[in-house]
């Protein structure tokens, strides 16, 4: 029987439990395989290659070459360790995180300063204003 997951009513929002490690188990230990110096020289030399020796499926593959993070997260993929993917590619975990909301780096760190997003369609669905 599945587990309840009630914490999937919030918009936008995707949870890194079990299931979603189980998923993105090989495009996560891809992502630490970047920590190695020669692993990120061969990664950024032919990176379709190098990421046909992981058995990871077309959906991550894709998604790390157009280095879409919120598709890497949706496949399955943590934050923590796609961060390796921005340090390969000289990527600030700031300037990933704009990325990531639609916005240049400078936006996302003003935005964080001024006490980050509206809560404003960011409630759980059910929840009332």
């Amino acid at each position: 029987m599945p587990l309840e997951k009630p914490y999937l009513d919030v918009p936008g929002t995707t949870i890194f439990d079990a299931e979603q490690s189980r998923k993105g188990y090989h495009l996560n230990q891809f992502c630490m395989s970047l920590m190695k110096a020669d692993n990120r020289t061969r990664f950024k030399a032919n990176e379709r290659a190098y990421l046909d020796e992981w058995p990871m499926n077309e959906d991550q593959k894709r998604a790390v070459m157009s280095r879409d993070l919120n598709r890497c997260i949706g496949l399955g993929g943590n934050i923590y360790f796609l961060a390796k993917i921005g340090a390969t590619d000289g990527k600030s975990f700031q300037q990933m995180a704009g990325s990531m909301t639609g916005m240049s780096e400078d936006e996302y760190r003003d935005m964080m300063i001024k006490g980050g997003r509206s809560i404003e369609g960011n409630r759980y669905i059910g929840e009332k204003k």
